[in-house]
């Protein structure tokens, strides 16, 4: 089960925000890393590093590697409607994200832990597959014995509620994914048409 596993900073440093959760230190050493910083490096970037640039903010955010990566857009040219569109809403929909989306994690890569060690069921089965792709109407829940477990519900912070695809009930620790997401609702600043772009060359 491959993921990224390096440091975190310095990918935050790279893109100048805080994909990869803390930002603290962006503003203290906001430099892309290496030895000159920005000083030895193309002021402007051209066409296909723009391209390459947003693909791999995408991929950092929603912790995808290439090949999955690949075929999440793939799926999603396939689908009916924008291809850039239908692939965030394809992240979006993932089982690891929608845990994080709901609250039940304070991060992407905690809510993949959950998932990952059996913690999370998917309309009343244990899933432990980050990339399942959720479905209108799945309903996701810790699993009960994991409701016990203080490391796992301590961690539990409650839907923001500006995230209106996806219900979660605090006292049931259970929610249900509603729909996929428009684009204009989901914060994350990804500009998708160079990926598309990208992929179409």
């Amino acid at each position: 089960m491959a993921r990224y596993t390096g440091p975190k900073t310095k990918i935050s440093r790279i893109f100048g925000e805080p994909i990869l959760g803390n930002g603290k230190y962006l503003t203290k050493n906001s430099n892309p890393p290496g030895q000159h910083g920005a000083s030895k490096k193309r002021k402007t970037l051209g066409e296909y590093a723009l391209q390459l640039r947003e693909k791999q903010k995408a991929k950092y955010t929603y912790g995808v590697l290439e090949r999955q990566f690949r075929n999440t857009f793939e799926e999603a040219a396939r689908m009916k409607g924008v291809t850039g569109e239908n692939l965030i809403k394809l992240l979006e929909a993932r089982l690891d994200n929608t845990v994080f989306r709901m609250g039940i994690a304070p991060s992407r890569p905690a809510a993949r832990q959950l998932v990952s060690h059996k913690h999370i069921t998917v309309n009343g089965e244990v899933l432990n597959i980050p990339s399942y792709t959720c479905k209108p109407g799945d309903i996701i829940a810790l699993k009960p014995k994991s409701n016990d477990n203080t490391a796992v519900t301590s961690q539990i912070r409650g839907k923001n509620p500006k995230f209106g695809w996806v219900d979660f009930n605090e006292t049931e620790k259970k929610g249900t994914f509603i729909t996929f997401p428009e684009r204009e609702n989901v914060p994350e600043n990804i500009k998708e048409q160079l990926i598309v772009e990208l992929y179409s060359k």
